[in-house]
């Protein structure tokens, strides 16, 4: 019976889905356009600065020359409005730019769940049609979700086995993971279920996934293990990896970790791709590729698989889940975009670029096998830091100067990145220990201090070429 209600259960919520669609698109079609908008990334990788930034200049669009519905005019106005989600919390937009511009500004807090927030633009359309007709409103519903969530999808195509291996397999390379790595091989998996030894399991497998993403890996899934939120001490957080046993028995540890594992993806990963990231028509993914390339070979290499994961998101066909859920809808465009580029001089921005395109070279080429256009590009969503050039060892250096977290000035030379991306990926790829040719530095810049002309949102660079890519076609 429990069978058949989740089938029925299934079959009705496709068609509720299907109704909402065909809604959805008449409301467009004959009202006022809605493109939603995901943004998502690794932790650290500026989410919330991005959002708060985007939106500043878009309403005040004086920095926003690349954005040609901007630089033209046609864009009249813009204001914020109710989200159209009552039950998603809202993206605390006015006290992110709060803490970007106030007397001591600092980055506002990074994002811990999903949010919202709603954009309407007043636009005049071009050609013909606008000529005999006034502005139109359009709307841009940006949904901030974390990219840990949208790793665990790979999830979804692994039983709790494959995945215990391969995670096992994963972490007993890395020095942050030998404490978890000698627990479970000292763990007897064929024992009976005891409920401490569960708990004390899956505490040490979370201690082990934050100090992963300290050490700057990527791939640290489950990602609720890192944001439980509410539902920190349920037994749907609490498994863990272990190696298999010769024999697995009813009411044993292995057992109870498989079917935690699976209640998992089935009352947390599944619930997100349905109700939030099927809806995403545009997807913008940030990479903090400077931070994984000063973290070493093995956290670049791990981005790079990340970055494939990920995509995976944007090629349903490969899961039945997932080609069910999108019912014939696929998000429109992707970009990938690596942000700090202001911890650079401009002179390298094109080589932080071609290495963002390498990382995604494998996931980026399925993307558009599947029909989403997609770029890469380097950004910094607020600019924290200015340029300039310094003499050392009788030689001119470009450097990058601004205020660090401490309140002190300084001026800062990162490296010289490769101009051929194979000189990192190539060594990550065959699992180095670290870089043979440079030291590649990450200097942790607060905000600058801003002041704003009238008309004009925080300076940045390219954020008005990512929204043109994002948004542009659609005004």
């Amino acid at each position: 019976m429990r069978a058949r209600h989740l089938v029925f259960s299934d079959i009705a919520d496709r068609l509720t889905r299907s109704v909402e669609a065909a809604q959805d698109t008449v409301s467009e079609a004959f009202f006022e356009p809605v493109i939603r908008l995901g943004v998502t990334g690794l932790s650290r990788a500026g989410k919330t600065v991005f959002i708060t930034s985007l939106v500043a200049n878009l309403i005040d669009r004086g920095r926003m020359p690349q954005l040609a519905a901007a630089a033209n005019g046609r864009i009249r106005t813009a204001y914020l409005q109710p989200q159209p989600d009552d039950t998603v919390p809202r993206f605390d937009y006015e006290a992110h730019l709060g803490a970007l511009t106030s007397a001591e500004p600092r980055w506002p807090d990074s994002t811990r769940s999903v949010s919202e927030l709603r954009l309407s633009l007043r636009v005049q359309p071009g050609g013909i049609v606008g000529a005999f007709s006034g502005p139109r409103t359009m709307h841009i519903d940006i949904i901030d979700y974390p990219g840990e969530w949208l790793l665990d999808l790979a999830l979804l195509d692994k039983g709790y086995a494959e995945w215990a291996a391969e995670t096992l397999g994963r972490l007993e390379k890395r020095e942050v993971g030998a404490a978890f790595h000698a627990l479970s091989l000292s763990t007897d998996a064929a024992a009976r279920l005891d409920e401490p030894t569960a708990k004390s399991l899956a505490t040490s497998f979370a201690d082990y996934l934050r100090a992963a993403r300290e050490a700057g890996f990527s791939d640290c899934t489950p990602g609720r293990f890192l944001l439980p939120g509410d539902l920190a001490g349920s037994p749907v957080l609490t498994f863990a990896p272990l190696p298999k046993p010769a024999t697995s028995g009813r009411g044993t540890l292995w057992r109870e970790m498989e079917r935690r594992y699976e209640a998992y993806k089935r009352q947390v990963v599944k619930p997100f791709f349905r109700d939030h990231f099927s809806r995403i028509d545009r997807q913008v993914v940030l990479v903090d590729a400077l931070g994984a390339i000063h973290s070493g070979p093995k956290a670049t290499e791990d981005l790079r698989r990340a970055m494939a994961e990920i995509l995976g998101a944007f090629r349903p066909g490969r899961n039945a889940f997932l080609s069910q859920l999108f019912l014939g809808k696929r998000v429109e465009r992707i970009l990938f975009a690596a942000t700090k580029a202001d911890h650079l001089h401009h002179r390298q921005h094109p080589r932080l670029t071609a290495i963002m395109e390498a990382l995604v070279k494998d996931a980026k080429s399925r993307a558009d096998f599947s029909g989403a256009q997609t770029a890469a590009m380097s950004i910094a969503a607020i600019r924290a830091t200015v340029e300039e050039s310094i003499e050392h060892d009788g030689r001119k250096i470009d450097c990058v100067r601004g205020t660090l977290m401490n309140g002190k000035q300084a001026a800062f030379f990162p490296g010289n990145l490769p101009e051929d991306p194979a000189r990192l990926l190539g060594p990550a790829r065959e699992g180095a220990e670290k870089w043979l040719d440079e030291d590649y530095q990450v200097m942790n810049f607060a905000p600058a201090h801003l002041t704003l002309k009238q008309g004009e949102g925080p300076p940045h660079i390219r954020l008005d070429k990512a929204a043109e890519f994002l948004l542009g076609d659609r005004l």
